[in-house]
């Protein structure tokens, strides 16, 4: 199906809402479209296309809420929906924390489709690849790797007249390069919404070095080591701390921003006096929609502030709750290290400025199966993998056997020494960073 046009959405929706007879009504409605190629062996092993559009109705009466979905969209298919949301309306329980629609609001824009990536097709994507596996046939490598690409809109509507729409790109590209004996192994990983942004080649020889250098991987013991983590290696760590400043969780004593014996960590230097944290879904590295799901205005929010803990993320239920205003930390997901639009200010020191200036340390290309182990404490474990290197004397002497760690990013982030630039890891903006005393607990024979 098309991607729908913000008088084409409008249209559907006032004609849903006009259906309703419920006490209040809100629709949403979204389709995407999306490419792919997945290749593996230096060889493409599948490739396809696809196309989705679907509608949801939630019908109010009372504080009883029903709600039902449909991808039929002709007028007796759009009535049948809406009515079925109204049965189930009038069969479920009071919702004891629904709260009643928004009245109209008022939003930014934001840049996040570039007709240039809507534009990507299964030949472009073909090139793209193309150039990564360049890079590892030219290495006598081998290549593992996925290419997606997509483009959408999203649009709400309520029956006090609320409306928001938004339509945006995206491309993303991961890679794992080994070399042949699978004793050395790299990887990378990227999106952007504006395809221009992304060079296949240029990641992929990142990737192909790493393969190359990382064989041979020595055994060194674990302890606590001073870690220069590269920006993936960052991003897979602090995306952890979104969830934390959901401020019902804080004040229900279920997170890291809960204090002992009751209140919350807002105010408190929690962090590093380097270290602050924003989202603004206006950003041009990384915008997303300027509305939630409940259609709250999304605005630039400063979360940290030198270490100090400027805001909570506000429900509209629990901001009721507590006297205070709405305050969403975006459009994206927070949850299980999603991150959702984080950004965090860096410095100007290169990675090889990091290293240059390390007398005894690793550095980490990137974690991975990350778990949770203490959500109170934000206290994580998991592994390094793809390129972990150890470093003396200011220069990298050679590879190292993977480890596993157990860290919390809290810790982390008090532990900071050094920031590079920031740079685009994903869904965040995160800089390189070079920090004290971080744990490694054990070693992995895992390359």
């Amino acid at each position: 199906m098309a991607i729908l046009s913000k008088e084409e959405a409008q249209a559907i929706l006032k004609k849903v809402i006009g259906y309703s007879t419920s006490d209040e009504c809100m629709v949403s409605l979204r389709g995407a479209q999306e490419g792919n190629i997945r290749y593996a062996r230096n060889a493409v092993s599948t490739a396809g296309e696809s196309s989705t559009m679907d509608l949801s109705v939630s019908a109010v009466y009372g504080k009883r809420v029903g709600t039902a979905s449909i991808n039929e969209f002709d007028d007796e298919s759009l009535q049948k929906v809406v009515k079925r949301a109204e049965e189930l309306a009038k069969l479920a329980p009071e919702n004891p924390e629904y709260m009643p629609a928004l009245d109209p609001q008022q939003y930014e824009e934001s840049p996040t489709y570039v007709e240039s990536t809507a534009a990507i097709d299964p030949l472009k994507r073909a090139e793209m690849v193309g150039d990564s596996l360049a890079v590892s046939k030219a290495d006598s490598l081998e290549a593992a790797g996925f290419l997606n690409n997509s483009k959408g809109f999203r649009a709400i509507m309520n029956s006090k007249g609320l409306f928001a729409y938004n339509k945006s790109t995206d491309v993303s590209f991961s890679v794992t390069i080994r070399n042949q004996e699978g004793t050395g192994s790299g990887y990378v990983s990227n999106s952007f919404n504006d395809v221009a942004k992304l060079d296949t080649g240029a990641l992929s020889k990142i990737a192909a070095t790493k393969a190359k250098t990382s064989a041979g991987a020595r055994a060194i013991e674990p302890g606590k080591y001073t870690v220069i983590l590269e920006p993936l290696a960052v991003s897979d760590m602090v995306g952890w701390l979104a969830r934390g400043f959901d401020a019902r969780s804080a004040d229900e004593g279920r997170s890291y921003m809960s204090k002992k014996g009751g209140g919350t960590r807002l105010g408190e230097q929690l962090f590093d006096e380097k270290i602050s944290i924003y989202t603004d879904p206006t950003n041009p590295e990384l915008p997303s929609a300027t509305w939630d799901m409940e259609g709250v205005p999304v605005k630039k929010t400063t979360w940290v502030e030198n270490g100090v803990v400027k805001n909570l993320e506000y429900s509209r239920y629990w901001a009721a709750q507590q006297g205070v205003e709405p305050l969403p930390f975006g459009a994206g997901g927070r949850g299980f290290g999603g991150g959702g639009g984080l950004i965090i200010p860096g410095g100007s020191a290169s990675l090889e400025e990091m290293i240059s200036t390390t007398e005894r340390g690793v550095l980490v290309t990137r974690f991975w199966y990350i778990r949770s182990v203490d959500p109170q404490t934000l206290l994580l474990t998991g592994l390094t993998r793809d390129g972990t290197f150890y470093i003396e004397n200011g220069k990298i002497q050679f590879p190292v056997k993977n480890f596993r760690f157990n860290e919390s990013p809290v810790i982390m982030l008090n532990n900071v020494e050094e920031l590079g630039k920031t740079v685009r890891s994903g869904n965040i903006l995160v800089p390189p960073m070079k920090i004290r005393d971080f744990t490694f607990t054990s070693l992995s024979d895992a390359i």
